[in-house]
């Protein structure tokens, strides 16, 4: 079985925070008979910089990307692709490195992540793409959208970070003693490749990004920034990322996790649909006239 390092399964192993495993009953239940992330049907692959990737396709019309969190795999958004698919092509892949895309021989980036995710669009010859990025995906349509802004045409990022220390500290601790506990394994260990995979995961989330502030200045397109009240991201950390993006709203999940899309698909839905299919705006409370 694939152990998964995303945040949320970081400090679950850590003893922190109740383990995830998916979506409740009611986002199952018509959605189980298709295996996403394993489904020949919808499944092709491509190869860039010598390394294959693997992605599927559901649904037609405006293209919409989907880019999953730390140590996860398409799978992830199995209480997405079958709501958005109804109106969008969804297209989602599997990272660098996890589900069934390679990993390759160079450093563990989201730099490099996002330059993979602009080869997927490049190979599909498509540009001015909807991106939703979860988590790590977050930071990767981050990144995609300032390098690449020719392919991104709006943007929703769910608890995503600028900086390795913008988690909250319970959350950093976690991620060391996970870190120490599979190195000391590592030093026991008679089939070293899993646990050496694991701490390249571990290092995106303990020593990576550094994306400066000013560059989210860059992105033009609307943007979505969201997050959870009890997210594993800092609140202010994601206030900083809303007021650097010129044309951003910002939702903020009440009572909620920063896996939400797991938990309550519906809700998480419906603000990523409202986002991406109605026109966008950005009202001031200023413009009433109140203060006149």
């Amino acid at each position: 079985m694939k152990t998964s390092f995303s945040f949320a399964r970081i400090v679950a192993i850590a003893g922190l925070i109740a383990l995830i495993g998916g979506g409740p009953a009611k986002a199952a239940t018509h959605r189980a008979a298709i295996a996403y992330g394993n489904n020949a049907a919808a499944g092709k692959t491509f190869v860039f910089n010598g390394d294959r990737f693997y992605y599927e396709t559901y649904g037609r019309g405006s293209p919409l990307l989907l880019i999953h969190g730390n140590g996860e795999s398409i799978s992830e958004f199995k209480g997405q692709i079958g709501d958005f698919s109804r109106q969008h092509q969804v297209i989602a892949m599997d990272s660098r490195g996890q589900g069934k895309s390679e990993l390759g021989t160079t450093a563990l980036t989201y730099e490099e992540m996002a330059e993979d995710v602009n080869a997927l669009l490049e190979h599909l010859r498509l540009d001015h793409v909807k991106v939703l990025g979860q988590s790590d995906g977050g930071i990767i349509g981050l990144l995609l959208t300032i390098h690449h802004p020719d392919k991104v045409s709006m943007l929703a990022v769910m608890g995503a970070n600028l900086e390795p220390d913008a988690a909250y500290p319970w959350a950093v601790d976690g991620i060391v003693r996970v870190r120490n506990r599979i190195t000391a394994e590592l030093a026991h260990s008679n089939d070293p490749t899993p646990l050496q995979l694991q701490l390249k995961f571990l290092d995106l989330l303990g020593n990576q990004p550094h994306i400066p502030l000013a560059d989210l200045k860059s992105i033009q397109v609307p943007t979505l920034v969201m997050a959870a009240d009890r997210d594993v991201i800092r609140d202010d950390h994601t206030l900083r990322i809303f007021h650097a993006i010129p044309k951003s709203q910002l939702a903020i999940f009440p009572g909620a996790t920063h896996v939400i899309a797991g938990q309550d698909p519906a809700r998480f839905n419906r603000t990523v649909l409202d986002f991406f299919d109605k026109p966008f705006a950005m009202p001031d409370t200023k413009d009433l006239g109140w203060y006149d």
